[in-house]
């Protein structure tokens, strides 16, 4: 019988705005923590767990050089927190899944 892996969420809290850019590769969009390589001790995928302008989210940030990791925002999200392309958000991450 295959075990499954539960996640284990972990507290941390680190609160950023920024805009909501374009990922060149992926035409995502999505938001971009500077320093989270060091900020998470890693510079590979982090799953994670807080809220964008107050609205509860789950995301897996993804690596994209230099120490930095991109957040993609879903559509959904975008809408709930009427914001778009260009715009600020404020992230607040509350948990990392492990």
């Amino acid at each position: 019988m295959a075990e499954t892996k539960a996640k284990t969420p972990q507290s941390v809290d680190t609160t950023f705005t920024v805009p909501i850019t374009k990922d060149n590769n992926s035409g995502w969009s999505c938001v971009v923590m500077e320093d989270s390589g060091e900020f998470f001790g890693t510079r590979r995928a982090v799953k994670i767990g807080g809220t964008i302008d107050g609205q509860p989210f789950e995301a897996t940030m993804l690596p994209v050089g230099g120490g930095n990791h991109m957040i993609p925002i879903k559509a959904a999200l975008r809408k709930l927190v009427a914001k778009e392309q260009g715009d600020e958000v404020t992230v607040h991450i509350k948990q990392r899944f492990s």
